[in-house]
């Protein structure tokens, strides 16, 4: 009788455990992101779930018109939305941009690749 009741006892605290790491964290994030959307207005920033960067237009009630670039607009479900930039992140976005290739090309590669193109060359001869 006494195993029947710790048993149950420990499948009570694994539920109440389970409730406490996923479900409840998982809830408030929800309510964060819904509470996002409902906040946006025409003009922000913002971000999508997809990585996209746009400005808001307008807002429908499910909808959201992003213009992805001057004069070119798209429609957008809210749930879309993953998140409202602040003037920080806008900049560091538009840095990111302005990235050159050849600024993130490691030299430690080049390195290792010219041994072995040499190396070959002198097995053809």
């Amino acid at each position: 009788m006494g195993g029947n009741y710790s048993s149950l006892i420990m499948i009570a605290l694994m539920v109440v455990v389970f409730y406490f790491l996923l479900i409840r964290p998982q809830r408030k994030r929800q309510q964060e992101q819904v509470q996002m959307q409902n906040s946006l207005i025409p003009g922000s920033r913002i971000m999508t779930t997809t990585g996209l960067f746009a400005t808001v237009v307008a807002i429908d009630a499910d909808d959201v018109i992003l213009e992805i670039a001057p004069g070119v607009e798209t429609r957008w479900v809210k749930a879309a939305i993953g998140r409202v930039l602040t003037p920080v992140d806008d900049v560091e976005g538009d840095d990111a941009k302005s990235i050159d290739v050849a600024d993130v090309v490691d030299d430690n590669v080049m390195e290792t690749v010219k041994p072995q193109a040499e190396g070959q060359d002198s097995q053809k001869k």
